[in-house]
């Protein structure tokens, strides 16, 4: 059987190494599922707060994998979500550290939006920086 090579795919979980190998730079942590947790946990959070329009024009600048990772268990009616404010935002965010608790989850914050500004483009981000409550913009700053 030939097998079929797409390169979107083929690079993907590369993409992804990177982003997370980045991430976990940024903040000084040796363990890869935690920085792969705080940034579904932030997507997802991030990915709530906007409208549909706006959600899925951030997910349009994903990497193909990320992108199904911010999908995921998405319910685009009950967006966006609220309360929307920053102590509902970083609470998202620390649901699924439980047993482990960030320490600083608003630093852990601000390294992931720092991540995506490095990673996406600059329109794109002014756009959900905008739609964001002030508190929450704060943290792109």
């Amino acid at each position: 059987m030939k097998t079929i090579e797409i390169s979107t795919l083929d690079h993907a979980p590369q993409v992804v190494a990177e982003w997370l190998n980045s991430l976990s730079e940024d903040l000084g942590w040796h363990d890869k599922a935690r920085a792969y947790m705080l940034l579904r946990a932030t997507l997802h959070a991030l990915r709530d707060f906007l409208t549909v329009n706006e959600a899925v024009d951030l997910a349009a600048q994903l990497p193909v994998l990320l992108r199904g990772v911010y999908y995921e268990g998405w319910i685009p009616a009950k967006t966006p979500a609220h309360p929307r404010g920053k102590a509902a935002f970083l609470a998202r965010v620390e649901a699924p550290f439980v047993n482990t608790p960030l320490e600083e989850s608003e630093d852990c914050v601000v390294a992931v939006f720092d991540l995506l500004r490095r990673r996406l483009s600059a329109g794109e981000l002014g756009q959900v920086a905008h739609a964001l409550r002030k508190p929450l913009r704060e943290l792109w700053a």
